[in-house]
């Protein structure tokens, strides 16, 4: 599942998710799947991910996650100026609730010194989630 961007992630824009029928009796890795280009100007990345299950209860989130090692060099994956970055939600949940499962996520950046977020975040391209069965060995 992804959401498009055209470059630009701005403040006010959350990115929604509805999952699919999952086995409740199955344990599920979930990720938060992101495109950024050399257009983005941080060496980290705060979101803001709630949960929201089918019968009303919501979990909420506040994640930052490394983009950038000190040198700068991207973390992800690509060659060029894009970079796939495959980030850890949370590993090994269940669905136990018969129902649909929401999933919210909207950027938290700010700027050091500044109270205000960063009303447009250049170079995120793209903002998926994905959830992949757990496997044990």
């Amino acid at each position: 599942m992804n959401k498009e961007l055209s470059g630009v992630w701005k403040k006010q824009e959350i990115i929604t998710f509805n999952l699919p029928e999952l086995d409740s009796l199955k344990g599920y890795d979930l990720f938060i799947n992101l495109r950024n280009t050399n257009d983005y100007k941080f060496n980290n990345l705060h979101l803001i991910v709630a949960m929201n299950f089918p019968y009303g209860k919501i979990v909420t989130d506040t994640l930052e996650y490394k983009m950038a090692k000190p040198d700068g060099t991207w973390l992800g994956n690509g060659i060029g100026d894009v970079k796939e970055n495959k980030l850890w939600y949370k590993e090994n949940v269940t669905f136990i609730e018969k129902g649909t499962y929401k999933v919210s996520i909207s950027h938290a950046m700010r700027n050091n010194g500044e109270v205000t977020g960063v009303k447009n975040l250049d170079g995120i391209i793209d903002v998926g989630f994905s959830v992949e069965e757990k496997t044990f060995k």
